[in-house]
């Protein structure tokens, strides 16, 4: 019955494969539809000769190293959390991570000895997660100690019981809200716990990339706790570094972001960037407080998102459990909002899918790039990315990803 089947899907490969296609399923990008959505930011400030912040400061020039108060109060809105506690960065909350692991590493944390002077450095990095944070602890050549995500989040009695017993483990990565790549927003428990944590290191930090802070495919989108409201009950306020951006609200090359954080951190970041910077992007806060005015108008702004992408993430659901659904060799999690759904495959089998999907002129996202060192254990995390492709195409790349994936666990099943 297997071969039979096999027989089939090889036919029906060997026709896709003939029609030279090229569809990118790889990078979750927002599509030029939703570029547009933003484009009447561009035109916010012309005519406009006032271009002062409440401040008094002209925006055009020098000065407020740390944002306009008017950003620093949106985002704050956005992300529910006290504007004196956030600073206004440039375009990119990658950087703003990078910056603070490097801070770390050649000055340490608040006092304590730099990293790169200690013999071992390690970090908790949940798995499968964002490729980009598993870059930047390898770039310091920091270890990296793998974390199984559960349905709630980091699988926490692991994280309590290392961060407890290894003073060397410095810091977890997070993305509490529709974790990349699985769309799981982390429970109430969960954060209490990670809120809780009683790290052996006096400098462990827990950097909470909150990059999908807004980002709800429906309007019963999950709720996540504010870290911040529960710090305080463990005396753990330093203990995290917030950031967020408005990247996949408004324009990923061009928009802003923030980086939360207690009043004891954000005095030692300010000391750092008052050496690093005289000031950041002020007309493009300007910009985007006058097209936004306040975290309802981002809200919105972000219903016109969904009602772009939801039929995207629709339809590759739909095609998962039409064509693997009950199968036994593949399993997924139907995400409410974020921008990736993850596909696990039988194990062993993920790379060949990729293989496949390859010569059928379907770019995924790199096989084990969900995982430390593009590693991935078990071979079966592949991250799908809805956003980029137009509608017809996605139909068309989600099909052969089913097709390749049978393809694959059969060849696995009949050796």
């Amino acid at each position: 019955e297997l071969l039979a089947l096999k027989k089939e899907l090889d036919k029906e490969f060997e026709e896709i494969k003939a029609q030279g296609l090229a569809l990118d399923m790889s990078r979750g990008k927002p599509s030029n539809a939703q570029l547009e959505l933003s484009m009447e930011m561009m035109d916010v400030l012309k005519g406009n000769s006032d271009l002062k912040c409440e401040t008094g400061v002209d925006c055009r020039n020098y000065g407020v190293i740390d944002g306009i108060p008017e950003a620093k109060r949106l985002l704050g809105e956005m992300s529910e959390v006290d504007p004196e506690h956030i600073i206004i960065y440039g375009n990119s909350s990658l950087n703003v991570m990078f910056d603070s692991i490097a801070r770390s590493m050649t000055q340490g944390v608040m006092g304590n000895t730099p990293w790169c002077k200690l013999d071992k450095v390690k970090f908790l990095c949940p798995v499968p997660g964002y490729d980009r944070h598993f870059k930047i602890t390898e770039f310091f050549g920091i270890e990296m100690i793998n974390v199984p995500m559960t349905p709630q989040g980091p699988d926490m009695d692991m994280v309590e019981k290392l961060v407890a017993e290894d003073p060397a483990i410095k810091g977890i990565w997070c993305v509490p809200k529709y974790s990349n790549p699985q769309g799981i927003t982390f429970s109430d428990e969960v954060v209490e716990r990670i809120a809780a944590l009683n790290p052996s290191a006096e400098d462990f930090r827990i950097i909470w990339d909150n990059a999908y802070c807004v980002h709800d495919l429906t309007d019963d989108g999950d709720k996540l706790a504010n870290i911040f409201d529960i710090l305080p009950k463990y005396n753990n306020e330093d203990m995290v570094i917030e950031v967020c951006s408005t990247a996949k609200i408004t324009f990923p090359g061009a928009g802003v972001s923030a980086i939360i954080a207690s009043d004891n951190n954000i005095a030692a970041i300010k000391k750092r960037l008052n050496v690093e910077t005289i000031s950041y992007d002020k007309m493009n806060q300007q910009r985007h407080v006058q097209f936004f005015k306040n975290a309802d108008g981002v809200r919105a702004h972000m219903k016109k998102h969904a009602k772009i992408l939801k039929p995207k993430f629709d339809m590759v659901i739909n095609h998962l459990e039409k064509e693997l659904g009950g199968k036994g060799i593949a399993s997924w999690f139907k995400p409410k909002g974020g921008y990736f759904i993850s596909l696990d495959v039988m194990n062993g089998c993920a790379k060949r899918v990729g293989e496949l999907c390859k010569e059928v002129g379907v770019t995924l996202t790199n096989v084990g790039a969900t995982y430390p060192y593009g590693y991935d254990y078990d071979d079966k995390n592949i991250r799908i990315a809805p956003s980029y492709p137009p509608i017809d195409e996605l139909d068309m790349a989600a099909e052969l990803l089913c097709i390749c994936t049978q393809l694959a666990c059969i060849e696995k099943l009949v050796g």
